[in-house]
């Protein structure tokens, strides 16, 4: 009898062994993330895709937040999609989409889902999911198409992982322009990046300053501190890491559909683990891909939120002719 019970004991560790193991190593649910594409099949459609999300945001959203088209009035030779960090908003890209539009390009910005509302203090955010990254990426990708012959798509932090998903599976794409991706986070080691992003979801949702002595009154690390939301989701930021996950789970498998890639760093980051981008790069080139990247030196001394000029530290003078003529070339 006490051998039966002992064996019992062990089978009963052992599966919660087995449990631990599978939280700590595997990704959750990356199988419900998927693209489905609905390119514009005109400019005309692109437009009317762009007014009905317009449409949508004419209550509740900050003026400075809701979707931007800058067009020429017309299908153009390149368009490019600008798509915003997590907790900022359209108004980061606002300021580089007008030099990309005054060089002939029509430019998309439009806030990821639940971004942009006036009430800087809301807890919407928490609700972001990966599989709404997914979908907001089909979504401008497809306007994208009626805008451009050309079509790039550039994105920083957690628009830079959206933008890795885009690379990894949209062949109608021409160029995917990733800009201090968010596939790993500087604080958190990668051997137990998955583990907590598991955690973190089984857990109740907690909201955390960015900044604990500013409060209300500060703003995020990759925006505008007079449009961005002060504090951050971390069930939305392991959404962001769900979205990561699923980009190099089919990277693993599959060469990136995007023909060209180019994967922008910044040596002096301190929000995003620069090595994990390099893994994924890695396994872009294995497979034969077409990727350039570029490292903006330590030197400079660059935030995290290197696009909005307002952004503490902020260097436009020095990042936006950098970004020009790489995604130019």
């Amino acid at each position: 009898m006490l051998r039966k019970i002992i064996w019992l004991l062990l089978g009963v560790v052992a599966l919660l062994a087995l449990v631990v193991a599978y939280v700590a190593l595997v990704p959750e649910g990356l199988d419900r993330i998927a693209s489905h594409p609905q390119p514009a099949a005109t400019y005309s459609d692109a437009v009317q895709r762009v007014a009905a999300l317009q449409s949508q945001e004419t209550s509740g959203y900050s003026s400075l937040c809701q979707t931007q088209l800058m067009t020429h009035g017309q299908k153009v030779s390149r368009a490019i999609v600008l798509i915003h960090g997590y907790t900022a908003c359209p108004d980061e890209f606002h300021t580089l989409g007008q030099q990309f539009y005054a060089l002939g390009y029509n430019v998309l910005i439009a806030p990821l889902p639940h971004h942009g509302l006036a009430d800087r203090l809301t807890h919407d955010q928490g609700n972001l999911t990966a599989e709404e990254l997914a979908a907001y990426a089909d979504r401008v990708v497809d306007i994208g198409r009626g805008l451009g012959d050309h079509v790039t798509v550039a994105g920083l932090s957690g628009g830079g992982v959206t933008t890795g998903w885009v690379a990894q599976t949209r062949a109608d794409v021409d160029q995917a322009v990733l800009i201090s991706p968010a596939f790993g986070y500087y604080q958190i080691p990668a051997a137990v990046t998955v583990g907590e992003m598991n955690a973190v979801l089984l857990l109740p949702d907690k909201f955390v300053w960015w900044d604990p002595v500013l409060q209300d009154k500060g703003g995020p690390p990759p925006g505008s501190p007079s449009n961005g939301y002060p504090q951050y989701s971390q069930h939305a930021l392991a959404q962001i890491l769900r979205l990561g996950f699923a980009t190099r789970a089919l990277a693993a498998r599959t060469a990136p559909a995007a023909p060209a890639l180019l994967v922008v760093t910044n040596a002096n980051d301190t929000s995003v683990d620069n090595v994990a981008t390099a893994g994924v790069v890695a396994v872009w080139r294995a497979h034969g891909a077409n990727v350039r990247t570029y490292e903006f030196p330590a030197a400079l001394n660059l935030p995290h939120g290197l696009i909005a000029p307002d952004t503490k530290g902020a260097r436009v003078d020095v990042v936006y002719p950098k970004l020009i003529e790489l995604i130019n070339q």
